[in-house]
């Protein structure tokens, strides 16, 4: 089936209804390697996917003609990571190695990509300044760096909507914007921790998106049944992103930045 995002009309990395998630960074990403791609006077770049696991961003990025290295923990992941580009018709392009940000130049060249897309991985990390800036001494000059990382705000939101207030306030106080000992996510940001980390990392940073402003708290049921939901949603989530304002209740923060020559 053909995925495409009726905020555009290009393709997406996801269905339809997962569209949702990753439609407003898909855009985003797309755009970013069509300029560093006019810039570098290139029409292939080489990029880096740190956490990529099974090619949710890599297949589709490796489509519109670039290199993709995906470096990841899991065996699994890489493992699906290759049926995926087979499938897509892209494996020449497509290379998974094990590894992970942390140790990323035990498996990968310093300096040696065009873009790097660093998504869901720091929130897990140890330390999420040093693994910055891994990703960043990863780039070329002018290289692009995507970031996708938990926002506390949606966090907090989504558990007071849910009744649980305690745990909201918790999240809301912890140094890690943690809900509880039952709580998946290690460690939330907000939009200014997050762009702290990249410019100190050495990062211009050029936009700040939150992601999943609306999508995680509209039921599913009626986005399923109602005609026209989905679109108007996409739209919805694509107009917010960009606004201050919702960045604080966002699910998710995107930050994309320029490498510092």
């Amino acid at each position: 089936m053909s995925d495409r995002s009726p905020v555009t009309g290009g393709e997406t990395p996801s269905r339809p209804r997962g569209s949702l998630r990753t439609a407003v960074v898909w855009e985003v990403l797309k755009d970013a390697l069509g300029r560093r791609a006019k810039a570098a006077g290139s029409d292939v770049l080489d990029v880096l996917d740190t956490g990529g696991g099974t090619g949710s961003f890599a297949v589709p990025v490796a489509r519109l003609g670039h290199r993709v290295t995906v470096v990841d923990p899991s065996p699994n992941a890489l493992f699906a990571l290759e049926r995926r580009a087979a499938e897509a018709g892209v494996a020449e392009r497509v290379r998974g190695v094990q590894g992970d940000i942390h140790g990323l130049f035990d498996v990968v060249d310093r300096g040696g990509f065009d873009a790097v897309l660093c998504h869901g991985v720091l929130e897990y990390v140890d330390d999420p300044a040093e693994d910055v800036r891994n990703a960043v001494d990863a780039l070329r000059p002018a290289g692009a760096l995507s970031l996708l990382a938990a926002g506390l705000g949606g966090a907090v939101l989504a558990r007071a909507l849910a009744g649980h207030f305690t745990e909201a306030r918790q999240a809301l106080t912890d140094p890690a914007g943690r809900w509880g000992q039952g709580d998946p996510v290690p460690r939330r940001f907000t939009a200014e921790q997050l762009t702290e980390l990249a410019a100190g990392a050495g990062l211009r940073v050029s936009a700040v998106h939150g992601v999943r402003v609306f999508a995680d708290l509209v039921p599913g049921g009626l986005v399923d049944t109602q005609p026209g939901a989905l679109d108007a949603l996409l739209q919805l989530e694509a107009a917010a992103a960009e606004l201050p304002a919702f960045h604080s209740i966002a699910t998710q923060l995107h930050v994309l930045g320029e490498k510092r020559d």
